[in-house]
């Protein structure tokens, strides 16, 4: 196990020797030579100890010694759209999810001021207790008629919207089946839960066919959940074929649509809209607030009796204080945007469909993408997405790279999100510099390597 690569391509020992040049001594424990209960060793009362800790000074390594810049958390000045400026400077900005280009919009803005002046900045409690405002209800009341459900509840963050969710319906007794692509909240949703947790390859309902068989009936209620819209890969999911398998096998169908709601069908609705189904071929319908919406949070629409058990259930929803007012009115103010002015919808999906034709043109690897809103450079190791990412933005394009543990080792991958805003000239001028600096970026890793 020696030689295992993990991280930028390096073996543990490459890495043991990189941590030695930028470490220097770790600091003294502050329990040294002092006798501990239970012969604790003091090393375990360090976090500069744990694994994580090491992982992340390797990646800082690596990158201070090949004089790459911190790719995160980068701190913009104001607002991000198809543009965003950074310390002064204006780049091409393909690295937020303004789907739609309406996050800055007059008429979101009076929305928020409107129901600031009126509710404050907080809803000052849990909504089952005190936090309970108009706005919530209007929003949750537009979304599930946008569905075609019976009800639907918002929750004041995305990822506690899936973890929440599924770890309150399911128990022991039930088994979940998800995609190995689904986002990281479903499948820690799936852990709290208790079930037994099964993943299938991405897409490949001939393998969740198989684990049906195999493992169903072993269980007294099933899940299958996967993505709308995949997040990292941009490939939709097969959705009237998970519809097919739930009922065959009798399973619940949850489907994230976090990055389907207003990237995907004629007007944005969706996969439902996408593939012509019915709102009710599906149980629980599950998106966010943050993309399309610009908003914060998360929502699931579907039966009444859906909701109301996570109405006085849920952990993410019962013990957390309510979504702020203001955002809820401004995501109502984005929903009724989309619905108004399908253009929007129309010019996403034209960006992303020419952002994905060009890249293929010039010979990138875009994975399974299928030009909706998300389209990923496909690059295999981690140091050579850092290093293109770095390129880019030495040249002005915004791209961040994502890389293990986000994505397995060895796909890693550029994520470009599109905008309703982007120009012809602006995705025009990205391929072209993702092409131009791509061999300098794979040259440079081979070096490091070395």
């Amino acid at each position: 196990m020696g030689d295992k690569k993990t991280t930028f391509g390096m073996s543990q020992e490459d890495k043991a020797r990189l941590l030695a040049q930028f470490r220097g001594g770790a600091a003294p424990s502050p329990l040294a030579g002092r006798s501990l209960h239970h012969n604790v060793s003091p090393d375990l009362l360090r976090f500069d100890t744990l694994p994580s800790y090491t992982q992340i000074q390797v990646q800082k390594a690596v990158a201070h010694k090949l004089g790459i810049e911190q790719p995160y958390y980068i701190c913009h000045d104001d607002l991000s759209q198809d543009t965003a400026r950074i310390a002064g400077k204006t780049y091409l900005n393909f690295s937020c999810y303004d789907y739609l280009g309406l996050n800055g919009d007059s008429r979101l803005k009076e929305a928020a001021r409107a129901a600031c002046e009126r509710y404050g900045l907080s809803a000052s409690a849990s909504r089952l207790t005190a936090g309970e405002r108009p706005p919530h209800r209007a929003l949750e009341k537009a979304l599930a008629s946008l569905y075609g459900t019976e009800d639907c509840l918002v929750f004041v963050s995305g990822h506690a919207t899936n973890m929440s969710t599924i770890s309150c319906l399911f128990s022991s007794q039930d088994a979940i089946f998800h995609d190995s692509a689904s986002h990281n909240s479903l499948v820690l949703g799936a852990v709290l839960s208790g079930a037994a947790r099964f993943s299938y390859p991405s897409n490949d309902l001939e393998a969740l066919r198989s684990q049906l068989e195999k493992h169903r009936n072993s269980f007294k209620r099933a899940l299958i959940v996967t993505e709308g819209l995949f997040g990292m890969d941009g490939e939709i999911s097969d959705i009237p074929g998970l519809v097919a398998l739930k009922r065959e096998f009798g399973c619940f169908l949850m489907v994230d649509e976090a990055h389907s709601l207003g990237t995907v069908g004629k007007t944005g609705r969706g996969v439902c809209e996408h593939f012509g189904l019915a709102a009710s071929d599906v149980d629980i319908w599950m998106g966010t607030l943050s993309k399309t919406l610009c908003g914060c949070g998360g929502y699931i629409a579907g039966s009444a009796a859906l909701i109301d058990i996570l109405k006085y259930q849920a952990p993410g929803f019962v013990y957390s204080v309510g979504m702020p007012p203001m955002l809820a009115a401004t995501s109502l103010c984005a929903l009724q945007c989309m619905l108004s002015e399908p253009w929007r919808v129309a010019k996403l999906q034209e960006n992303g469909q020419k952002l994905l034709s060009l890249a293929l043109a010039h010979g990138l690897d875009c994975g399974h993408a299928k030009g909706f809103a998300v389209i990923p450079i496909m690059l295999g190791d981690s140091l050579t997405a850092v290093l293109l990412s770095q390129l880019l933005k030495d040249e002005g394009v915004l791209a961040l790279p994502i890389i293990y543990p986000g994505v397995e080792e060895g796909r890693a991958r550029l994520r470009f999100f599109v905008s309703a805003t982007h120009s012809s000239e602006q995705i025009e001028e990205a391929v072209e510099k993702i092409s131009r600096l791509l061999p300098q970026a794979r040259a440079k890793s081979r070096d490091f390597a070395g």
